[in-house]
């Protein structure tokens, strides 16, 4: 697919001499949902920490944009355009909302970054923590004005969520309920205007209301244009923002398609459960 975001092709990862991910290969086009579902431990999240350089690939390709990504460091590939929130949800405890949603544009920085390119020469890299030093102490008209910019993008991904972030803006992370971590952690990773937003169940631990409040704000971003990548194992919630499915078992590709084909496909009923029933439930285990 040469008009790709995303292009996997091959890729491969074993731990102890198994293979969790076994040659896979898939694409996500600009502006497309693609959801990878699988019974647990069939390498959905292994692939997404592949794909956002969490861990190193043993063999295949990773590129984005037609760029290979698969020996960058997460700091590059958030760099590139790929942000992502994890499978156990993941925020700064000690830091409020704002200030965790801020942590999400921090390699978009350019005024309060100088000499960001110096970061990767290790013998260079006092020089622009000096100048970051001297930036965040003086401040600079450069600085300031991308300080307002920041403070508009913090509020518009507070507002995303503005019912729940909304009152708890500058409230410490660790007083938040668990869904509005999650709800904390989407919207740092929106922060960053990413090309490719990468899910870890990101309605995992919610109740129903609550799954449904982020299907809708998935739905919105689909709508806007959003590429996602979605491992989720809640299947009405797949079934209604995927454009496209992929299933793995045992570290490989089963089954890719539309969501009603891919529901519908024998090999995917087997993987899940058997021969027992098919998959009508709302929740895969």
């Amino acid at each position: 697919m040469s008009d790709a975001l995303l292009q996997v092709e091959g890729l491969e990862r074993r731990f102890a001499g198994l293979k969790a991910v076994d040659g896979i290969s898939f694409t996500v086009a600009p502006h497309e949902v693609v959801s990878i579902i699988g019974p647990n431990g069939s390498g959905k999240t292994t692939t997404l920490n592949l794909v956002t350089g969490a861990i190193r690939a043993h063999g295949g390709t990773i590129a984005l944009d037609g760029a290979r990504i698969d020996h960058a460091d997460t700091a590059r590939i958030a760099e590139d355009g790929i942000a992502r929130t994890f499978q156990n949800g993941r925020v700064f405890a000690t830091l409020s909302v704002a200030d965790n949603i801020e942590v999400g544009i921090h390699s978009t920085l350019t005024a309060h970054r100088p000499f960001r390119a110096l970061d990767r020469l290790l013998l260079l890299r006092w020089i622009p923590l000096l100048a970051e030093l001297f930036v965040a102490i003086v401040g600079t008209p450069a600085s300031r004005r991308e300080r307002r910019r920041i403070d508009a993008v913090v509020a518009t991904e507070i507002d995303r969520f503005q019912a729940r972030l909304g009152p708890r803006r500058d409230e410490p992370a660790y007083s938040l309920s668990y869904a509005n971590r999650r709800r904390t952690e989407i919207a740092r990773a929106l922060a960053l205007q990413p090309k490719l937003l990468v899910l870890d169940e990101p309605t995992a631990g919610m109740n129903q209301s609550e799954t449904a409040e982020v299907l809708a704000q998935l739905l919105e971003l689909k709508a806007g244009g959003q590429a996602i990548l979605l491992v989720e194992h809640k299947l009405d919630l797949v079934m209604a923002v995927s454009d496209r499915v992929i299933v793995m078992d045992g570290g490989r590709i089963i089954a890719e398609g539309a969501p009603e084909a891919v529901r519908q496909d024998p090999a995917v009923v087997e993987a899940y459960l058997g021969r027992r029933r098919g998959l009508g439930g709302q929740v895969l285990v």
